[in-house]
């Protein structure tokens, strides 16, 4: 794969624009995209970016972090609290997020999605109230594991760490996780999946492979 060499300014107007050109693939109002990558990589930044950068279009959009979808910590450290297969099967809500927003998105259906679910540092229902998206609304979800699940992206982008820039920019109490990336890598080949690849060893320094 051929990557040019980005600015973060360029590579938040380039997915600013093709996320307003997106249509659902599901004949539905609000098309749907992704912002992949793990924990090192600054998907919550750049999914802020890109959603700021349509907002300044006029475009309504909608940011969900997968950080509010964890399962409670009776479920994730049913294994131990540092156990690989578990973080990569069963941490994430995938279900909730397929109840409580992708299901809401689906063509005819309400719009009518929540923000988040659980909060991690108190291990409690955040209790958040629903949000009614009018539709042409742009959804974007960011977090690590995202392209493994069907998820139904009309545009997805993953934020790409070699495995020593992943090494060096998670923390030594993380490190742990690192296994289920390398099986990440091996099961979902999120470098071939995603619509668009984003090289972030340096969170400065960003190359890309363009709008796919």
């Amino acid at each position: 794969m051929r990557l040019e060499a980005i600015s973060w300014e360029r590579l938040t107007d380039a997915l600013a624009r093709h996320a307003e050109a997106l249509k659902a693939a599901d004949g539905g109002p609000w098309p749907k995209v992704a912002v992949d990558g793990a924990p090192a990589a600054p998907t919550g930044r750049l999914a802020e970016s890109v959603a700021e950068a349509l907002r300044t279009r006029g475009r309504s959009v909608h940011v969900v972090s997968t950080q509010g979808f964890l399962r409670p910590a009776s479920l994730r450290y049913e294994y131990g609290k540092q156990d690989p297969d578990s973080y990569y099967d069963s941490w994430f809500d995938t279900g909730a997020l397929w109840r409580e927003v992708f299901g809401p998105l689906e063509a005819g259906a309400s719009g009518r999605v929540l923000p988040d679910l659980w909060d991690p540092v108190t291990d409690r229902a955040t209790r958040s109230p629903y949000r009614q998206l009018p539709e042409g609304t742009v959804l974007i979800v960011h977090g690590p594991l995202l392209l493994g699940n069907w998820f139904p992206f009309d545009l997805s982008v993953h934020l790409h760490l070699s495995p020593g820039a992943l090494q060096r920019r998670t923390e030594k109490t993380e490190q742990w996780v690192l296994p289920a990336f390398r099986r990440y890598e091996d099961e979902a080949d999120p470098v071939a999946s995603a619509d668009v690849v984003v090289r972030a060893d340096h969170p400065d320094h960003l190359a890309w492979s363009g709008p796919g």
